[in-house]
């Protein structure tokens, strides 16, 4: 099977996955991340930019990608006092992107002000609040003073957005069984950090199959190292896929 096929294949197939999915551009350059676009092919349609890849290549990158007619999750985790994040959105919701964030410890204040000023925008993307990074585990939040584990934090955080008004929160898979009745079946919960079984964890602590964060109730997984790194990153994919999809079917 050629390159175009197995474009094709994964992109008919997996359709109900495939829209449920970015891929991190987690690289440093503008050439890299087109690279891994170009390497993909119309199999992905979406992809996360985040704060590595925006410093280092801007909204111009933005820009390329969504003249290509991608779907733009743009990761840059606003936290700041009220007006100013309010002032970041306004400049992000020039473009039209599907989705971005900002930290839920940023307070009831600064979230309001952030989906008000999305509200206003010539482009309203979703707006996802960041809940607990799933690279924190029990003794980092204990560091920084912060009560009970990181679940207890993560169901804290998610009623916090779901009162101001957001459309849903990036946490770790291990958090959404919790969110079960908690949060409406239409609030989006974006999981980053799944592994396979034979990938390695790397620099996340709370990671869970991509299997079993579908199973759980996750509207959208962030596809990271495991396919961008691999040498045949379709084909790495399609594992992730498949695994979604077994996820789905329950």
């Amino acid at each position: 099977m050629n390159t175009e096929q197995m474009t094709e294949l994964l992109a008919t197939t997996y359709d109900d996955v495939r829209r449920a999915t970015y891929i991190a551009l987690d690289v440093d350059t503008e050439a890299k991340a087109l690279a891994v676009v170009d390497q993909l092919g119309p199999a992905v349609d979406g992809y996360k930019v985040g704060l590595e890849l925006f410093h280092g290549a801007g909204m111009r990158l933005v820009e390329k990608l969504l003249a290509r007619g991608l779907r733009v999750f743009l990761d840059m985790k606003l936290h700041d006092i009220p007006n100013t994040v309010a002032g970041a959105l306004r400049a992000i919701c020039q473009y039209p992107i599907e989705m971005v964030n900002v930290h839920a410890q940023g307070g009831p204040r600064m979230l309001q002000a952030a989906r008000e000023a999305v509200a206003m925008s010539p482009y309203s993307p979703l707006l996802i609040g960041v809940t607990v990074l799933t690279s924190l585990g029990d003794d980092d939040l204990q560091a920084m003073g912060v009560a009970g584990g990181p679940a207890q934090a993560v169901v804290r955080l998610s009623k916090l957005v779901q009162e101001a008004g957001l459309n849903g929160v990036v946490c770790s898979a291990q958090e959404l069984q919790l969110l079960q009745g908690i949060v409406p079946p239409t609030f989006e919960r974006v999981v980053p950090g799944t592994r396979l079984l034979e990938d390695a964890a790397q620099d996340q602590t709370r990671v869970a199959t991509p299997k079993l964060a579908m199973r759980d109730g996750a509207t959208r997984l962030v596809l990271g190292r495991a396919v961008v790194a691999a040498e045949d990153k379709l084909a790495a994919l399609q594992k992730y896929w498949r695994a979604m999809k077994e996820g789905l079917n329950g």
